[in-house]
């Protein structure tokens, strides 16, 4: 983690198998699911993407299916896809709302979601139906103790 960057740091490696000690960047602003999405409330939408965690469990990202314009989804559903060397890993809708905007840049380079998964790796933007999805998310100590156990 950068000195200034305003995230928890987490040491990877000693509750999860096989990621080492290196630090993980778990910015303080953000909301966390258990599923390792990440999430951004801003104006009633929620903009996602996957956790550095996730993204490093999955290994270079090769392929993103993003979701559709339009589409409604709920707590929990499968509404997306990353395809990485290693596996395809379902995304899973942190709060319930329609799809508003996907990041269309991740059809032509996926890698995006490993370079910055907090920035320009974001999936797409949730305009949400209840806030208290939203507040019911984990805050980034939260986060960072599940990756602990």
């Amino acid at each position: 983690m950068k000195p200034g960057s305003g995230g928890t740091e987490v040491r990877r490696g000693s509750g999860v198998a096989g990621l080492g000690s290196l630090p993980m960047n778990l910015p303080e602003h953000l909301r966390y699911s258990s599923d390792h999405e990440w999430a951004l409330l801003v104006d009633g939408k929620v903009r996602l993407g996957i956790t550095e965690y996730a993204q490093d469990a999955l290994g270079d990202v090769v392929y993103v299916q993003v979701p559709t314009v339009g589409a409604t989804v709920s707590v929990g559903d499968s509404f997306s896809e990353v395809e990485s060397t290693k596996s395809v890993s379902d995304i899973y809708a942190p709060v319930t709302g329609t799809i508003v905007t996907v990041n269309d840049a991740l059809s032509a380079t996926p890698e995006l979601i490993n370079q910055d998964p907090y920035g320009a790796g974001w999936i797409c933007e949730i305009e949400v139906s209840d806030s208290t999805d939203y507040e019911a998310l984990l805050d980034a100590a939260a986060y960072g103790a599940l990756l602990e156990t």
